[in-house]
């Protein structure tokens, strides 16, 4: 055989698996930018729920009345934004069939209050001319609850604050942990540590079994539907649980979205804890005429002899004003 057959053998054997292999390597790249637009579209629209959350017309449902953590999440508005950042994000924002098609692949949205949790999944309702029709409903908001062997009951917060129902005596009682615990025989509530791992333990699965029968329930729903992926929970790390649990949030899942030969499957969560900024107080000394600063909690010195002048939201734009800060002095000294 001469050199130019073994060099057309060599081309038709070669070239299809270089062109193969080119085709696999694009369709992979493909596949992890269609899934890393939509983990990011899901994370900002989650976050931006998140962040909803806090916002309330009334004073009397924000933070401040006994715990850091209290809140009434805002659970409407945290759902009109996730989805209204997610089609933005995803450039769907004005095509309601892509919006509803996308929604099929959100079997469950969480959101984390303080004394409970609430879940969004897909019901089926009756409409107004007689039409069975599938929407996102809330469910009714469930308790972190706890029962032990005794028939003792105790409701859990994201904090020390809990509710707890005594058998022996049919009564409930309310409180923070620690006063709780010397007007009741519940044993839970004698030890804080161990108090504490059953509060977060309970918390977790508590919302894992609801949801777990959220994802079951979209499933004979996608069936119907003829969706053949099969939704199930992801793996969710303790670390990543510990600070779902730790303030009022929302946790969102996309699942079954069939990209290439794949599906994708994610979840994001989104905190809703206002993280109040510390004030600056800026005057000038009466004595020496300088320009000083010092934070809430401190005052300026002794003496307190400086004028107040203006409020600031950090040192470093105090500084830029010209202002030097001062050390801090309390009621006794610094």
């Amino acid at each position: 055989m001469k050199i130019t057959d073994f060099s057309v053998l060599f081309v038709i054997i070669i070239v299809p698996i270089f062109l193969i292999s080119g085709y696999h390597v694009k369709e992979e790249r493909h596949k992890q930018q269609v899934e890393l637009k939509y983990t990011s579209a899901l994370r900002t629209a989650v976050q931006d729920a998140g962040s909803a959350l806090n916002m309330n017309e009334k004073q009397e449902l924000e933070a401040g009345y006994g715990s850091s953590k209290f809140f009434r999440a805002n659970k409407e508005l945290a759902l009109e934004m996730l989805y209204r950042t997610l089609y933005i994000n995803l450039g769907i924002e004005e095509d309601r069939s892509a919006q509803q098609m996308l929604n099929t692949y959100i079997p469950a949205i969480v959101v984390i209050d303080y004394d409970g949790f609430y879940t969004l999944a897909e019901e089926e309702i009756s409409a107004p001319n007689g039409e069975v029709v599938v929407r996102p409903m809330w469910g009714a908001k469930k308790p972190y609850a706890y029962t032990d062997s005794s028939g003792n009951i105790i409701h859990f917060t994201l904090d020390r604050y809990m509710e707890a129902f005594e058998a022996s005596t049919n009564e409930w009682l309310k409180g923070l942990q620690d006063d709780v615990k010397d007007r009741t025989s519940i044993s839970l509530l004698n030890d804080s540590e161990v108090y504490e791992q059953v509060r977060r333990i309970s918390i977790v699965k508590s919302i894992q079994t609801d949801l777990a029968a959220t994802i079951n329930r979209h499933n004979q729903w996608a069936d119907r539907n003829g969706v053949s992926y099969n939704f199930t929970l992801p793996t969710i790390s303790a670390e990543e649980w510990n600070n779902t649990i730790n303030d009022i949030g929302i946790m969102a899942f996309i699942q079954g979205m069939p990209i290439g030969d794949t599906y994708l499957n994610n979840y994001a969560l989104g905190g809703g804890r206002l993280v109040k900024s510390p004030v600056i107080h800026a005057g000038i000394d009466l004595i020496t005429g300088i320009k000083y600063f010092y934070r809430t909690g401190c005052s300026y010195s002794l003496t307190n002899a400086l004028t107040s002048e203006e409020t600031f939201t950090s040192a470093k734009e105090a500084a830029l004003h010209g202002y030097f800060e001062t050390p801090c002095y309390g009621a006794n000294g610094p």
